[in-house]
C-alpha cells in the first residue's frame, strides 16, 4: 500500500476538507494493522483538552474541519502540548538551564 501525504489511491485529497479526507484515510487503514488513525477527541476545546490531560496525551491539533488541506503554519490548525510534558523521561530539563 502507497500512502502519501494528501494522496489515496492517485487522488489529490489536499483540497478536501478535513472530514472527507480522514474518513478516506480511514477506510484504507481498515484494510491493514500497522497504522492507526488518530484518535479523536470532544469537539468542544475544553473537554478536548480535559481529555487530553486525563490520558496524558502530548497535547491535542485542532483542526478546522471545513479547511483544505494547506502545507506549512496556518491557524486553520492549531497544535497545543502540554507545558513540561514528560520532561524528566526526556533526560534534560531546559528550565534548569543558567
Amino acid at each position: 500500500m502507497v500512502l502519501l501525504v494528501g494522496c489515496v489511491r492517485g487522488k489529490d485529497l489536499r483540497s478536501q476538507p478535513l472530514y472527507v479526507r480522514r474518513n478516506v484515510i480511514e477506510d484504507v487503514l481498515d484494510e491493514q494493522d500497522r497504522v492507526l488513525p488518530v484518535r479523536r477527541l470532544a469537539d468542544d476545546g475544553l473537554k478536548a483538552w480535559q481529555q487530553v490531560i486525563e490520558h496524558g496525551y502530548e497535547g491535542l491539533v485542532a483542526k478546522d474541519p471545513a479547511s483544505p488541506y494547506v502545507g506549512g503554519r496556518t491557524l486553520k490548525w492549531l497544535k497545543v502540548k502540554q507545558r513540561d510534558y514528560r520532561v524528566e523521561e526526556r533526560g534534560w530539563d531546559s528550565r534548569n538551564k543558567s
